[in-house]
C-alpha cells in the first residue's frame, strides 16, 4: 500500500558516538531541548572567527503515524559538531509548523551580518509536482491536506539563505526521504528547488526514494560526520562525494545520496580544526547497519509502492477532504494533484466558497476597549502553508428558544451562562500587576505595570467543539476541520484569529451581550490570578499542572485533553496554560516597548500578525510559563491554535 513507503521513510545521523566527542557539547544541547522546547542557539562564534558561520539544525521525529527514533540524536550530534567547529547554531527539536517558521526566521535574521549559511534537516520529506516539503512534527500521514498545507517549502528556505549578504555562500543538507505519495512529477527533477548562486544542496537520496537508518542514526549524516571528524579544512563538496559514494557502496546502490552545487570556489567549513573523537572508535557504516549486507535486508523489509498506490492515495485525499468548507482543502488538493481526477470539481468548490466569502465579510468584533495589540516571537507562515482566511457562511440565524438571552444562569459562584449553548464565563474584578518579564525572550520586555480599570469577564474554559458547532449549525461559523471535531467536550482548534471573529460576532448576536476576544493584557491578568511567580502554581513546572508535552498525565500527542482535565488557577479557569494556543485581539509587536498600560488592545494599522498566549499540549514546559507569547497571520489556520472569549461587563 501507499502507507508503506512513508511509514519507512526513516531518516538520521551518523553515529553519535564515532561523530561527536564533545559529550559536554551534546549534553548541553539535548538538556537545552529537553527544558525549552525552543529553537535554541547552541554556541556563538565570537570575535574573533574569521568568518562568522550560522546554522539552523532541526531534526523532527514525533509523528503520529511512522514516528521516527533516530532524528533528535541526529539533529543533536550535527548541532554539537557544528558548533564545535565554530558555528553560531539554532537547534529546533521535534519542530511544529509554527517552530519551524520560528527558526527559519531567526535563521535568516542572524544571515544578514554575513558569512556561510548551513541548514540540516532530518525527519519525514514528501514531493508534490512542483514543491519539497519537509514535515513538521505531528504531521499526520492519513491527513493529506495537512501534509500540503504544513509542510515546509524547500524553495522557502533557500529564499531565506539567498538574501543578499556578505561573503554570502550556502549548504543545505537533507537527510530525508524523497517520497512521492502524490502522482509522481512528470520528471524526476521536477519538484526540486532551483539551485541559488553561491549554493550546495546535499540530497540522501534520489527523488522518490528511500533514506535509510542504521542502528542509531541515518547513513548520510553518520557517513559526514566521520569526515568531519577528519578534515582539516578541506573543500565541503569533496567531503560529501566521499560520504554519498560511502552510503552509496555499503547499500549496494539501493540508496545513492547526491549533490547540486553553484558554489563558485572551494567552501571550507572547518577553517582548518578538526573534530576530536576522544577515544571513541571508528565506526565504519556497514557496522552501524550490523553488517554488510544488511542494508539489503532492511531495505526487503520495508516495501515497494505497488503500482496503483499512487491512485489509491488520491481517493485518499479526497475521500478526507470532500466535504470540507475550507477553500485551502481544495488548495492543497490542487498542489498535489494539479491535473487530478478531481481538479475541476476542486476549483469549483474552491470559487463557491470564495464568492460566499466574499458575499459576507467578518465585521469587527463588538467594540472593545480600541488600543495597540501586544507581541509575540513567531514568523509569519511561508506562503506555501497559510491557509487562506475561513469562507465567511450565510448570516447568522436568529437566535432560538434555547439560545436565548432570556435562559441566562447565574450561580452562586459568579459564573454565569448566556444561553444553553455558551460558555460558562467567570467575572474577574478590577485590578493591577506585572505583565511580561526580564527572560531571554525579548518579546516579553520591559515588564511594564498594568491597570486593568473595570472587571470583565472570560471563559471558564476554551470555546468547546460543541460551542462552535452550536454557530456552525447556525450559520455563522464554519465547520471545524474532521480531525479536529470529534469529541465534543475538547477544545475548538484549528481555527484561525479571523474565525474566532465570527464566533465572537455570532453570540454576541444570540445573546445581546457585548462578547469578543480578551485582550492580551486581561488574558495575562486572568492567568496570572493575582499571582507573581513564572506560573501561576510557582516558580518550578510541576506535574499535572497543565496539557501540555512531558508535564504528566493526562497526555496523548493526538490532541488536547477534554476541558476542566486539570486544576483551575486562583481565579477558576482552567487551560490558561496549555491545551490549545489561545488568539488574543491585540496585533503583534516585537516587545512591549511604549505599549499601553490600561488593558486595551494594542492594535496597528493594516495588523496581519496577531497574538496567541498559553501554549499548546505539543510544547514542553517552558512554554507554560505566564508570560509565553507568539504570533501568527490572522488568516491562518493551525492545528494547536483556539481561543476563549471575554465579555464587558456594564
Amino acid at each position: 500500500m501507499w502507507r508503506k513507503l512513508l511509514l519507512v521513510c526513516l531518516i538520521g545521523v551518523g553515529n553519535a558516538q564515532a561523530a561527536v566527542a564533545d559529550t559536554n557539547l551534546v549534553r548541553a544541547v539535548d538538556e537545552a531541548a529537553r527544558v525549552t522546547g525552543r529553537p535554541a542557539a547552541i554556541a556563538d562564534p565570537g570575535p574573533d572567527v574569521v568568518e562568522r558561520k550560522v546554522a539552523l539544525v532541526i531534526g523532527n521525529g514525533d509523528y503520529p503515524v511512522s514516528p521516527l527514533s533516530n532524528t533528535r540524536r541526529d539533529a543533536q550530534a550535527i548541532a554539537a559538531a557544528l558548533a564545535a567547529l565554530g558555528f553560531d547554531v539554532i537547534s529546533a527539536p521535534d519542530a511544529t509548523p509554527q517552530q519551524m517558521n520560528e527558526a527559519i526566521a531567526e535563521f535568516g535574521k542572524r544571515l544578514q551580518a554575513g558569512g556561510t549559511g548551513l541548514f540540516y534537516f532530518a525527519g519525514h520529506a514528501i514531493q508534490t509536482s512542483h514543491s519539497t516539503l519537509l514535515l513538521p512534527t505531528g504531521s499526520d500521514m492519513r491527513a493529506p491536506a495537512a501534509l500540503v498545507r504544513n509542510g515546509v517549502d524547500v524553495s522557502a528556505v533557500l529564499r531565506v539563505m539567498s538574501a543578499t549578504r556578505a561573503q554570502q555562500r550556502n549548504v543545505l543538507v537533507l537527510d530525508a526521504c524523497l517520497a512521492q505519495p502524490f502522482a509522481p512529477p512528470a520528471q524526476s527533477d521536477a519538484a526540486l528547488p532551483a539551485v541559488p548562486s553561491q549554493t550546495l544542496i546535499v540530497y540522501a537520496t534520489a527523488p522518490g526514494g528511500l533514506a535509510l537508518d542504521g542502528l542509531q542514526h541515518g547513513l548520510l549524516t553518520s557517513a559526514w560526520l566521520r569526515e568531519l571528524q577528519s578534515a582539516h579544512g578541506e573543500n565541503v563538496g569533496t567531503m560529501f562525494e566521499r560520504a554519498s559514494a560511502e552510503v552509496a557502496q555499503v547499500t549496494h546502490g539501493r540508496q545513492k545520496p547526491w549533490m547540486s552545487s553553484t558554489l563558485s570556489d572551494a567552501l571550507e567549513l572547518t577553517d582548518g580544526a578538526q573534530l576530536q573523537r576522544g577515544g571513541v572508535p571508528h565506526i565504519t557504516l556497514a557496522q552501524a547497519l550490523e553488517a554488510p549486507d544488511a542494508a539489503s535486508a532492511q531495505m526487503q523489509t520495508r516495501g515497494i509502492m505497488p503500482k496503483d498506490s499512487n491512485e489509491q492515495y488520491e481517493l485518499t485525499f479526497w475521500d478526507s477532504i470532500k466535504d470540507s468548507n475550507y477553500a485551502s482543502d481544495y488548495e492543497a488538493y490542487l498542489k498535489a494533484y494539479p491535473n487530478g481526477r478531481f481538479a475541476t470539481l476542486a476549483r469549483a468548490r474552491i470559487e463557491r466558497l470564495k464568492a460566499a466569502s466574499g458575499a459576507q465579510k467578518p465585521q469587527a468584533t463588538p467594540a472593545a476597549p480600541s488600543a495597540p495589540a501586544p507581541q509575540a516571537v513567531a514568523p509569519a507562515a511561508p506562503a506555501a502553508q497559510q491557509r487562506p482566511a475561513a469562507a465567511a457562511t450565510p448570516a447568522p440565524a436568529a437566535p432560538t428558544a434555547a439560545q436565548s438571552p432570556a435562559k441566562a444562569t447565574v450561580t452562586a459562584s459568579g459564573e454565569s451562562k448566556d444561553c444553553a449553548a455558551c460558555p460558562v464565563m467567570v467575572p474577574l474584578p478590577a485590578g493591577s500587576f506585572t505583565m511580561g518579564s526580564n527572560s531571554d525572550d525579548p518579546s516579553e520586555k520591559p515588564p511594564h505595570r498594568v491597570t486593568i480599570s473595570a472587571p470583565f469577564a472570560i471563559g471558564k474554559y476554551e470555546v468547546t467543539v460543541e460551542q462552535w458547532n452550536a454557530c456552525a449549525d447556525a450559520n455563522g461559523c464554519p465547520r471545524l476541520s474532521p480531525e479536529s471535531n470529534t469529541v465534543k467536550n475538547a477544545p475548538a482548534r484549528d481555527l484561525s484569529w479571523d474565525d474566532t471573529q465570527l464566533y465572537v460576532k455570532w453570540l454576541a448576536k444570540t445573546t445581546g451581550k457585548p462578547y469578543r476576544l480578551p485582550t492580551e493584557a486581561e488574558w495575562e491578568y486572568a492567568d496570572r490570578a493575582g499571582t507573581t511567580t513564572k506560573y501561576w502554581w510557582g516558580d518550578q513546572m510541576r506535574k499535572g499542572q497543565a496539557n501540555c508535552k512531558d508535564c504528566g498525565d493526562p497526555w496523548h500527542k493526538e490532541g488536547p485533553e477534554t476541558i476542566g482535565s486539570f486544576a483551575p488557577n486562583p481565579y477558576g479557569l482552567h487551560d490558561m496554560n496549555g491545551s490549545v494556543w489561545e488568539w488574543v485581539s491585540d496585533c503583534w509587536h516585537n516587545s512591549y516597548q511604549n505599549a499601553p498600560n490600561d488593558g486595551r488592545a494594542w492594535d496597528a494599522p493594516g495588523c496581519n500578525m496577531r497574538v496567541i498566549r498559553g501554549g499548546s499540549w505539543r510544547e514542553g514546559g517552558d512554554y507554560m510559563l505566564t508570560s509565553t507569547r507568539f504570533k501568527y497571520s490572522q488568516s491562518v489556520r493551525q492545528s494547536q491554535d483556539g481561543f476563549r472569549v471575554a465579555k464587558d461587563l456594564k
